[in-house]
């Protein structure tokens, strides 16, 4: 009976190490650690390396990794376009999957993001699918596939456009742009939309980053949070807040949903069935703001638009499928690529 007891106890206690493994770790109340306003301190998953630009009179300079296969490379190149509240970091696992089929990943933080020089730029979709091809330039890549997830999409709808001989394929994952902005939302100056960079608290940008998922674990989530709350703690926080109110100012202002019928490659849409990710939808009027970002709708239509393109849609997913479905994402992107 002892004996029992004991195996029961010890069997206990092995579920309650498992289950306190699992359990998610409680949120920081606040962090006190600064961050570089490029990301100086923060550990990217490949080795970084930087292209020199000269804008407007200033030297900046355009982060990005470039991860080789482990071996039988393919001789295909794919370039990860990240979106507006992320940075080329947040690609690492889907790195490690193209690179393990094959391919070379080309992975760039725009100027304005990660750890790319912040400045005081005009800041436009054309500017930065310039930037990506002097990038390729660089490495001496003629052709990619072009892989570019919400702000990232419509930075690839560009660059597909500018660019149809440099593009083999356009992969838009969760694209925010599908619909006009300015159709819904009223226009904000800039010193209103620095200002909302300048004030963003921590509860706020929390919730704004857990509201991409469904299901995604929020002590997984706080890894996008983190970053963008100690970046205010740093002495050159107004730059960093300047640049994203710039790059906001961008999406508002220059809208691709326009050009799809002009993209002439072979075109791969992946959108989360629970997306509902649209700019300035808190500045909207009530009766419009119910219509905006329905992304899995907005993709339908987009798909239509574009020639011969192809949808995947997937149920229960958010706003970046990459994390919340990789797997679902990856057999989708490899299968779209090899054909």
């Amino acid at each position: 009976m002892n004996r029992t007891l004991a195996t029961l106890a010890a069997i206990g206690l092995i579920i309650a190490n498992v289950w306190a493994q699992d359990k998610p770790l409680p949120l920081p109340e606040k962090y006190e650690q600064p961050l570089g306003t490029c990301y100086e301190e923060l550990r990217y998953p490949y080795s970084t390396a930087y292209l020199n630009l000269l804008v407007e009179g200033q030297d900046l300079r355009m982060c990005f990794m470039d991860v080789q296969p482990p071996k039988n490379p393919n001789g295909r190149t794919v370039v990860l376009l990240h979106g507006k509240n992320f940075y080329g970091a947040y690609w690492a696992d889907t790195a490690k999957f193209l690179t393990e089929h094959g391919f070379r990943v080309i992975i760039p933080d725009q100027l304005g993001f990660g750890k790319s020089s912040k400045a005081n730029i005009h800041y436009s979709f054309d500017f930065l699918a310039s930037n990506t091809a002097g990038l390729l330039d660089l490495l001496q890549i003629k052709k990619a596939s072009i892989v570019g997830h919400s702000m990232g999409g419509m930075l690839a709808i560009r660059f597909a456009r500018l660019y149809p001989g440099r593009t083999e394929a356009l992969v838009l994952e969760a694209p925010i742009g599908l619909e006009d902005y300015a159709l819904s939302v009223p226009p904000a100056p800039l010193e209103q939309l620095y200002q909302q960079e300048l004030n963003m608290s921590l509860d706020e940008y929390r919730r704004l980053v857990q509201s991409y998922f469904v299901s995604y674990p929020k002590d997984k989530a706080e890894a996008f949070v983190e970053p963008r709350i100690r970046v205010s703690l740093s002495g050159d926080y107004p730059r960093w807040a300047l640049c994203a109110a710039l790059t906001t100012l961008m999406i508002y202002q220059q809208p691709v949903c326009y050009e799809l019928s002009e993209i002439k490659v072979p075109t791969l849409l992946i959108v989360g069935q629970e997306d509902h990710t649209a700019l300035g939808k808190d500045r909207a009027p009530i009766d419009l703001r119910r219509n905006l970002g329905n992304v899995p709708e907005l993709a339908k239509k987009a798909s239509e638009i574009i020639p011969g393109a192809r949808l995947i849609e997937l149920p229960n997913v958010g706003h970046i499928p990459h994390l919340e479905a990789p797997g679902a994402f990856y057999q989708a992107v490899d299968d779209f690529l090899r054909r």
